[in-house]
């Protein structure tokens, strides 16, 4: 017979462990009625590596005790069957989250490159999955968080792009739309295909810390035409924004946007 320090000891789990086990009714070690002390015999011992061996394999204490009163070796290889499937449903999970971080690592390195500076980029392929005509439409927001592909089934700095059309007269059309990254131009795909091989692009400022919560729009225009005429582009009256980065400076925030300007 062992005492709870002995088992607790050569079997590398706390006394609270052994005690929540009893509680559970995961293991039952005879007690002397005197004076509390447990007893724990060889067959305890094999309750308490059994459990261990199930919670290591992150197993739920309500399936360990469906397993402690009946349970077939079929019915342990369904369970561990039904795990092995949330595991690997997690490992994709993880796998996302995973890219998504390196993504805004990539972000990062990209606004310290291009912030204020203009270059000529391909704006990859993006599937619009849905558009919001103004920022204030709230009662389309749900329709479009079912067809995100977010982790959190959200909309998300990732999806979400600005688009203003423009002509010499200013602005004719500020909307947001919902969208996916198309890594293959051969898959089949339901919405409409956004792809533009040549823009201006560039990174810009904005939020209350840099622009005192004015509004840049107009300034911001007048700045792509200019370049524009230096450069000897013409354009096709239209931006993509992407929101790239939130900081914080002094409690106001400090944003970073991403900017595709189709020429031709």
């Amino acid at each position: 017979m062992y005492t709870i320090g002995h088992v607790a000891k050569f079997l590398g789990v706390s006394r609270d462990t052994l005690k929540f086990y009893e509680e559970k009714g995961l293991v039952k070690p005879k007690q002397n009625k005197e004076n509390g002390y447990r007893k724990y015999n060889r067959f305890d011992i094999y309750d308490i590596t059994t459990v261990n061996f199930y919670r290591e394999m992150d197993i739920e204490i309500k399936k360990i005790k469906e397993l402690r009163k009946s349970k077939s070796i079929e019915g342990i290889k369904s369970l561990l069957e039904e795990k092995e499937q949330k595991v690997l449903e997690e490992i994709e999970y993880k796998k996302l989250l995973l890219r998504k971080i390196q993504i805004v690592k990539e972000d990062c390195e990209k606004i310290k490159k291009f912030l204020g500076e203009y270059t000529v980029k391909e704006m990859k392929p993006l599937e619009i999955k849905g558009e919001i005509e103004h920022f204030t439409a709230f009662d389309e927001y749900e329709t479009l968080k079912e067809n995100t592909d977010s982790l959190k089934n959200a909309i998300t700095l990732t999806s979400l792009r600005r688009v203003i059309r423009f002509n010499d007269e200013g602005i004719l059309e500020d909307k947001f739309i919902i969208v996916r990254k198309v890594n293959d131009t051969h898959e089949e795909n339901e919405g409409e295909i956004l792809s533009h091989p040549k823009c201006m692009y560039t990174i810009i400022e904005d939020g209350r810390w840099s622009t005192g919560g004015k509004n840049i729009d107009h300034n911001v225009e007048a700045s792509l035409r200019r370049v524009a005429i230096e450069k000897g582009y013409e354009l096709l009256g239209l931006v993509y924004i992407n929101l790239l980065l939130t900081t914080y400076e002094e409690g106001l925030e400090h944003v970073f946007l991403e900017m595709y300007v189709p020429i031709k």
